[in-house]
């Protein structure tokens, strides 16, 4: 039933095999929202009825941003089962209800073909993909926090956020062969699916590697496990800690987001660069941000978490709108190229001191649900920065304007690091 617990007898390849078991759920749940982030454009050709195509992108990232209204209901849900039940179950749930969203999306015919049912469906995967994405990230983050050896827990959860990366390169190389290799007219006709299909194929590969998980100590160790009641009044009890998770997260999803999901699009629509410039752009952002994390996480297990995540909020403040003004000015790919790292740098090294720290401020008995609970109501928010992004340099009339939106979270930030240090000193451990 695999309740023996982790760590128990492993060698160091034990320990790097059960990192890439746990965030493989967390690779396909990224691949997912990267894909239908890059192919937007095709997207809303292919599933909305046709009126001018910023009508149809807002409606489209629209549909992106509705599976994330769907996560707090997957974190208080699936979350307080999680813990309850234990995170080895609970990580196999999310992937399950993942897998349905994902070939929802991928198989559904269009417009064209079955009129209104095709978006309507569509919105329905989404939703069943955010229920799921709701808790992911906080089972896993949670699982690695709970496994990682004394001293190294920041390193250990970075993967985490590091397996997206990989996801986000590996749907931006597909993006980049696609449009090498097919002609426009394909790609709008049905190339644009054969990412989404990928994405069906590996699913049964990571529920085979994710059934060997195994029940983690500190899980184990717990002689009471919660009820839903019980969680739900500790979560209530503790609504400052959720608050400061939120502002905590807020600079991590709306920089990620527009970094990744956004760039094509921005690329494109707001600065007239080619669809391979964007592509190669954000495979370029996937690649630093995989090699940020990690060295974020390491050195947040020298120097603390606090000093990385003031740093890099003032840094985020400083910088977010001048580099975008900086490149709406002159857009070419060198300038693309040079922002986005700028802002990925920013933002993995942010990101790979704040997963671990949010796990850190939470109550053990509602770690699972709390994390995810912040996490995803930011993300609720940060979700929607495509949509956000594309109304603002569109009302705005400056193609800068999405800054703003990364300031403003930015500032979030800001805010909740002082006010996190009394729940860090509560709940630490």
């Amino acid at each position: 039933m695999g309740v023996t617990p982790v760590g128990v007898g492993r060698g160091r390849w034990s320990q790097v095999m059960t990192v890439v078991r746990v965030a493989s759920g967390n690779f396909l749940e990224m691949y997912d929202f990267m894909v239908f982030g890059y192919f937007a454009g095709a997207i809303s050709r292919a599933y909305f009825p046709q009126g001018s195509d910023t009508a149809g992108l807002l409606l489209t990232f629209a549909t992106f941003g509705a599976g994330f209204l769907m996560r707090p209901i997957g974190a208080l849900i699936l979350g307080a089962y999680i813990d309850r039940k234990g995170r080895r179950d609970g990580l196999l749930l999310t992937l399950g209800l993942m897998s349905v969203g994902t070939i929802t999306i991928a198989l559904m015919p269009g417009y064209a073909t079955i009129g209104l049912l095709s978006p309507l469906l569509v919105l329905l995967g989404r939703l069943v993909q955010g229920l799921s994405a709701g808790v992911e990230l906080g089972g896993v983050s949670v699982y690695l926090a709970e496994i990682a050896t004394p001293g190294r827990r920041g390193f250990y959860v970075s993967w985490q956020s590091a397996s997206q990366q990989v996801a986000v390169m590996v749907a931006a190389l597909i993006g980049v062969t696609l449009t090498f290799t097919l002609t426009p007219e394909t790609m709008q006709a049905w190339g644009w699916r054969i990412p989404l299909v990928v994405g069906c194929l590996i699913v049964p590969f990571l529920f085979q590697i994710r059934r060997s998980l195994t029940e983690t100590e500190t899980f184990l160790a717990r002689t009471h496990h919660p009820t839903m009641g019980e969680i739900m009044a500790t979560l209530a009890a503790n609504w400052g800690v959720v608050l400061t998770g939120i502002g905590l997260v807020m600079m991590t999803t709306v920089s990620f987001y527009f970094i990744t999901a956004y760039t094509p699009t921005f690329g494109r629509d707001a600065l007239h660069l080619s669809d391979i410039d964007s592509l190669l752009v954000t495979l370029a952002v996937g690649a630093s941000n995989l090699a940020w994390l990690p060295l974020s996480g390491a050195l947040s297990d020298r120097i603390g978490r606090r000093p990385i995540l003031v740093a890099c909020t003032l840094l985020a403040l400083a910088t977010a709108y001048p580099a975008l003004s900086w490149l709406a000015d002159a857009p070419s790919f060198g300038r693309l190229l040079g922002v986005e790292l700028w802002l990925s740098f920013l933002y993995a090294s942010y990101n790979g001191a704040m997963v671990v720290y949010l796990t850190e401020i939470v109550p053990v008995t509602v770690r699972t649900a709390g994390f995810s609970l912040a996490y995803s109501l930011a993300t609720a928010a940060g979700g929607f920065t495509p949509f956000i992004s594309t109304y603002l340099v569109k009302h705005g009339g400056n193609a800068a304007m999405p800054g703003i939106w990364l300031s403003a979270a930015a500032l979030c930030g800001l805010i909740a690091v002082p006010v996190s240090a009394r729940f860090a000193k509560r709940h630490a451990g």
